[in-house]
């Protein structure tokens, strides 16, 4: 896997992403786990094309600050860097912004995993 590797994605804060509708919060406002949600997303979509066949990533940790609220109807983008690839645990520097600027960043980790195996565990 290249360090090094980005990815960015972008979505329009909605209803379903206020903390009002999400229980997180009393407001009208980006939910901090909705911005979470983007950020691994963003992570998951850095290594997708890069991974073996039958394989994909599961969250295993993540530490982010959110910094600053996002109103309904803005637009949002997360942006995942590889900074470390370890075996099968991969290492992301993340970062929110809205269009006034930064509003969360910090570090995840994924796993590599075989889905079928994974898929296998759930009882």
């Amino acid at each position: 896997m290249k360090i090094g590797l980005t990815y960015t994605c972008s979505t329009i804060v909605e209803e379903k992403h206020l903390a009002i509708n999400v229980g997180s919060g009393d407001l009208r406002v980006l939910a901090t786990p909705a911005m979470i949600a983007l950020m691994e997303q963003a992570a998951m979509m850095t290594v997708t094309e890069h991974l073996p066949e039958g394989c994909t990533t599961v969250g295993g940790y993540i530490g982010s600050s959110h910094i600053k609220p996002t109103a309904l109807g803005k637009k949002i983008s997360a942006t995942a860097i590889l900074t470390k690839a370890e075996g099968k645990k991969l290492t992301f520097s993340i970062k929110a912004e809205d269009e006034e600027g930064t509003i969360g960043e910090g570090e995840h980790i994924r796993f590599i995993v075989d889905r079928e195996k994974f898929m296998g565990r759930i009882s």
